[in-house]
């Protein structure tokens, strides 16, 4: 089953084509999000992010409640997943 997950907005930046993306908190783990379809949303907003897209603002109650929810379901273990740009340089 794919889940939107709630997380909060810590920064926005635009990549080299001008793509609007976020480095987004989902209870301390980070990870970079596309914000494109979510071009209202600001630092420190709570989207719901769906494989690495922002696909909706959602408020903070809310976003921890749903957080809560998954918590308690088990649903939030791909988070702990390295992404491409997190894992450590082979040495």
């Amino acid at each position: 089953m794919c889940l939107g997950v709630p997380g909060q907005i810590l920064e926005i930046e635009h990549d080299a084509l001008g793509m609007s993306m976020g480095r987004v908190s989902f209870a301390g783990i980070t990870k970079q999000v596309c914000l494109a379809y979510t071009p209202e949303a600001e630092v420190g907003d709570y989207v719901v992010v769906h494989v690495g897209f922002a696909i909706s603002r959602i408020d903070e109650d809310e976003a921890h409640k749903v957080f809560d929810y998954l918590e308690e379901m088990g649903e939030l273990a791909e988070l702990d997943i390295p992404q491409p740009s997190e894992e450590p340089a082979a040495s």
